[in-house]
């Protein structure tokens, strides 16, 4: 069947991995992608290892794992914009695509005629997506912006670990880079919308996509907290700063998470643990009391959680209604049920590893299910075929290949 995005071309001059976050999501969703890469080289994500992948023939290493997990479903046109051929190439390209998106630093494609004010001449319904660390315009629009920065500077390390003067406490960053992967989703959701404004008459624009804009934009509930009450929220291990009980819990092989969200759940935890009477005790029958007295909650708790294994736990909570679950590590995940049920790992072939395996988005339709098809592409395996469909000839290609173009 036709995937929502058939017939939408993308070029994606973007690296790492905010950028190609959000046109690997493209891809899933059916767009021609055509990831312009450094020949010889390519994105920097292929060397981003160990883990790397390894050439069957020859045993010699191959991809980093890291540039596997965001380039699924693209083509790879390793293309040196940086002369007058290549910026010929890329406003050939950009003549036939609907979308540019790019992550270099402010102004860095100016100098090639590659900006959007350059670019939106030779294609004015160009949807053109610029993805840094700090915007457009600002006093840090200049600096050069990563995950680890933003995560610190946007607020979510000073909330994030466990709290100060316990062992372990102080600022931890999450496990995964959250601030790309978040500037890539809302990418994506911009370029959606100004691709319907355009298709409805609207024209082709710039998009301004800022890490730290995005960090702070999903600081929620935190970032609320302290508008409402001027207080700085802090570091709460695994605790909530508004609901309780909803952190983890010792069992006695480990640790369970225990997430009750309202009163009628607290009463089925209370029943299930056998302590009934606690849940019209004033000091816990209601969210904000919980909150209020959450030590004392948790005292009793983990007396109570202490004895029984997390699978013991999992199954008296899990028939009691209660919200509850394990903390898995990485090879669970995969190997648990409900995502092999789900089919969330993926193995895709490849024309250098033979299969490589790949996450599944997680985007459910009913009329144009995703099936990803592509694996991410070996370095420069679709140039003479990009370059064709644009309307290259085979000299002009043999002249670009001479000249170090391609």
């Amino acid at each position: 069947m036709t995937k929502p995005l058939a017939n939408v071309r993308v070029l994606d001059l973007s690296r790492i991995l905010a950028g190609p976050w959000a046109t690997q999501t493209l891809a899933d969703l059916g767009a021609q992608v055509i990831k312009v890469e450094k020949p010889g080289s390519g994105d920097d994500t292929r060397h981003m290892g160990p883990p790397f992948l390894t050439d069957p023939r020859d045993g010699s290493v191959g991809d980093a794992a890291y540039f596997m997990c965001c380039n699924r479903g693209k083509q790879s046109l390793t293309l040196d914009f940086t002369t007058a051929d290549g910026q010929a190439v890329i406003r050939r390209l950009v003549a036939g695509a609907d979308v540019l998106v790019e992550n270099y630093k402010v102004g860095g494609l100016k100098k090639y005629g590659l900006d959007y004010d350059s670019l939106k001449g030779v294609n004015p319904g160009l949807v053109y997506c610029s993805v840094t660390g700090f915007g457009q315009s600002g006093p840090y629009k200049d600096r050069a912006g990563y995950d680890y920065l933003i995560q610190g500077m946007g607020g979510l390390m000073s909330v994030t670990g466990e709290q100060d003067g316990r062992p372990g406490g102080g600022p931890q960053r999450a496990g995964v880079a959250v601030a790309d992967m978040l500037a890539g989703m809302y990418a994506t959701v911009a370029i959606l919308a100004a691709l319907r404004h355009r298709d409805q008459g609207g024209g082709g624009q710039h998009i301004d996509i800022s890490l730290l804009d995005c960090q702070v934009g999903t600081l929620a509930n935190q970032g609320l907290n302290y508008l409402t009450t001027g207080v700085a929220p802090s570091r709460m291990g695994t605790g909530h700063p508004n609901i309780a009980p909803y952190q983890v819990y010792p069992a006695s092989d480990g640790h369970i998470i225990i997430a009750v969200g309202n009163d009628t759940q607290f009463r089925r935890l209370c029943d299930a643990i056998g302590r009934p009477e606690y849940a019209d005790d004033a000091r816990f029958s209601t969210i904000r009391a919980r909150v209020q007295n959450r030590d004392s909650l948790n005292a009793w708790l983990e007396a109570a959680t202490i004895r029984r294994t997390v699978g013991e736990w999992v199954a008296l909570l899990e028939s009691a209604q209660v919200p509850c679950g394990p903390i898995n590590t990485i090879d669970r995940v995969f190997a648990d049920p409900h995502v092999m049920a789900r089919a969330m790992r993926v193995d895709l072939p490849h024309p250098v590893y033979g299969s490589v395996p790949s996450i599944r988005n997680p985007i459910r339709f009913s009329g144009t299910p995703l099936h990803h098809d592509a694996a991410p592409p070996a370095l420069g395996q679709h140039t003479e075929a990009v370059l064709r469909v644009a309307g290259f000839h085979d000299g002009e290609i043999e002249r670009l290949r001479e000249r170090g173009v391609i």
